[in-house]
């Protein structure tokens, strides 16, 4: 699949429109169902400040799945994504309020690549700190 986006329309230093996105106790919750990871650092609230954490954290591959959406948003299709990673620098603390936590998703076209891809660069920050290191995609555009 390729995006809907023409490679000829894009050039390095393209921004993809920024996105915040909600973190929820019932979202990590209802991720763990889905994923099967259970791990009770992602909702129990005094385990995870027994092993150290300073409260429930989001699971790491919940905060990438956020992330790139960004990326497939402005594709038009999740498909055009052949490739993507992330390091996880620091944990999105989920605080058990109304508000939870936001991931702010910020990226740009960094390289054209050959076979009409670009690897776009993205910066995801939650409580003001990166919380996603080295976070790049490519994206096989039309």
């Amino acid at each position: 699949m390729t995006a809907k986006i023409a490679y000829d329309d894009v050039e390095v230093g393209t921004e993809l429109p920024t996105q915040t996105f909600p973190v929820s106790r019932a979202a990590l919750v209802q991720y763990a169902g889905a994923s099967g990871d259970f791990n009770p650092i992602h909702w129990n609230e005094k385990f995870a400040k027994e092993v150290g954490l300073p409260d429930v954290i989001a699971h790491g591959m919940f905060t990438m799945a956020e992330a790139i959406r960004v990326v497939t948003d402005w594709a038009g299709d999740p498909g055009a994504v052949v490739e993507y990673g992330v390091r996880f620098t620091k944990p999105v603390v989920v605080p058990n309020d109304d508000q939870g936590a936001t991931v702010e998703v910020s990226a740009k076209v960094a390289v054209k690549l050959d076979d009409n891809t670009v690897r776009v660069d993205l910066v995801a920050t939650s409580a003001g700190q990166k919380v996603l290191g080295m976070s790049r995609a490519v994206v096989r555009l039309a």
